[in-house]
């Protein structure tokens, strides 16, 4: 009796260890499993945040091939400007915007008897209020000299090109609260033709109807004398478009005043076309006018660009602009602004 009753205790003892084994390894597979679950989740939500970003090679790529010599200084009338303008269209393309106007993203103005080309494309949004993103492909062209004689143009005005480009980019598989519109505007150097034309085109009422504020990219090729992810805003006393922007920046990235506000550049850009329809449309730059020596110079190439500071500013207001919408940004002009 004392003999089978020991056999059973032993039976039931081994009965319990095996069943204790059996939990434990399913216990031990399912941890397992929920590891590499999450450890692919984390991969894929990493891979996923860097896909997203603008690369550096990419915006070496747009202002490389915009400065580059074979575009001949790009001045307005010149194949070397048209061209230029198709280039823009075809990163507008590849953006998956849609056309601003007609059917095309080439939006045609007169200069000098010749039909002459703005570039626009737009971005929709989850609302029908929109930012605008501007800069100038235009530059002066060449002159008669020996050597290099290509005024390139890489950081004016290239580089603004290249950021509201690497806007687009940044936002081609997103949709942001606001609606985006992308002009790239020709002859700036002639006297700001494209954008006097294009702001006029009542084609664009709609859009300019609920344009909320325009970035115009002006410069922003070089470290500004803020230091790195940084930039400054014309005619900052005119608005509070930088103090909005500057509570929803992301990385330290900061709108700093303007250091030349005796120099009026407020009214000497693209955005002055804007101002004058009583859109809030600043110029945004990095120019050290203090240290610059290449402005209007054959020297302004891609060897002067800052491509780390570029890539991380464009990111970063890519970022920024994401948490952006119509009821936390929404910016006014000041009475000191002339409109006229």
């Amino acid at each position: 009796m004392h003999k089978h009753l020991c056999k059973s205790v032993k039976n039931k003892i081994y009965i319990i260890i095996a069943t204790f084994y059996f939990k434990l390894r399913q216990i031990i597979k399912i941890y397992l499993r929920m590891k590499k679950l999450t450890y692919l989740t984390f991969s894929l939500f990493s891979i996923f945040s860097f896909a997203q970003e603008v690369s550096k090679e990419r915006i070496n790529t747009v202002i490389s091939t915009l400065a580059s010599d074979e575009m001949k200084g790009r001045e307005i009338g010149t194949q070397e400007n048209e061209n230029a303008a198709n280039y823009i269209a075809k990163l507008f393309k590849e953006d998956n915007l849609a056309y601003c106007t007609g059917n095309s993203y080439l939006v045609p103005f007169t200069y000098k008897g010749k039909t002459v080309y703005n570039v626009c494309g737009v971005k929709k949004g989850k609302t029908d209020k929109y930012l605008g993103f501007s800069g100038h492909f235009d530059h002066i062209g060449t002159n008669n000299k020996s050597g290099d004689n290509i005024y390139n143009g890489a950081d004016d005005d290239a580089s603004g090109i290249t950021t509201l480009v690497g806007i687009a980019d940044y936002f081609k598989s997103k949709t942001p609260e606001f609606s985006m519109v992308f002009m790239a505007f020709n002859g700036e150097e002639k006297g700001m033709l494209g954008s006097s034309a294009i702001a006029e085109d009542k084609n664009l009422d709609k859009i300019y109807n609920n344009l909320t504020a325009l970035f115009n990219f002006e410069m922003v090729a070089t470290e500004s004398q803020f230091g790195k992810n940084a930039v400054f805003m014309t005619g900052d006393e005119f608005s509070d478009l930088d103090e909005l922007f500057n509570k929803n920046a992301v990385n330290g990235l900061k709108i700093n005043a303007d250091p030349y506000a005796a120099e009026q550049l407020f009214y000497r850009s693209d955005n002055v076309n804007f101002v004058k329809k009583k859109i809030i449309a600043h110029s945004i730059s990095t120019a050290d006018m203090t240290k610059i020596k290449h402005y209007h110079q054959v020297n302004d190439d891609v060897n002067i660009v800052d491509f780390d500071n570029m890539t991380q500013i464009i990111n970063n207001f890519g970022k920024t602009l994401e948490k952006l919408n119509p009821n936390n940004f929404t910016p006014k002009y000041t009475d000191k602004v002339i409109f006229n």
